[in-house]
């Protein structure tokens, strides 16, 4: 079985990239959830059994207090990925 995902709004325009990877993916647009609420996307992932991927901390708290799984890409995540790349890339050194 294929894991469902519901990405959250600031993670919409990766859809089809995870789609090419072979993820399941919902976006909160798709679903109808853009502007809506961090409980109403709680409840609409547990009702349909979806892995919410967010950057909202918040949400992301929520979700964990509801038994909701959930994955956080927090600030510092991104940060640590863009300084791997520019090493790699470029040999710079922070």
């Amino acid at each position: 079985m294929i894991m469902k995902i519901l990405l959250d709004e600031m993670y919409t325009g990766l859809r089809e990239y995870l789609e090419a990877l072979g993820w399941n993916i919902e976006t909160v647009n798709t679903v109808g959830l853009q502007g809506a609420d961090d409980r109403r996307i709680i409840e609409y992932a547990k009702e349909e059994s979806l892995l919410i991927v967010t950057q909202d901390e918040k949400l992301a708290d929520i979700a964990e207090l509801k038994q909701i799984q959930c994955v956080l890409i927090s600030k510092k995540m991104v940060a640590k990925l863009i300084d791997a790349e520019l090493r790699k890339n470029f040999g710079a050194e922070g």
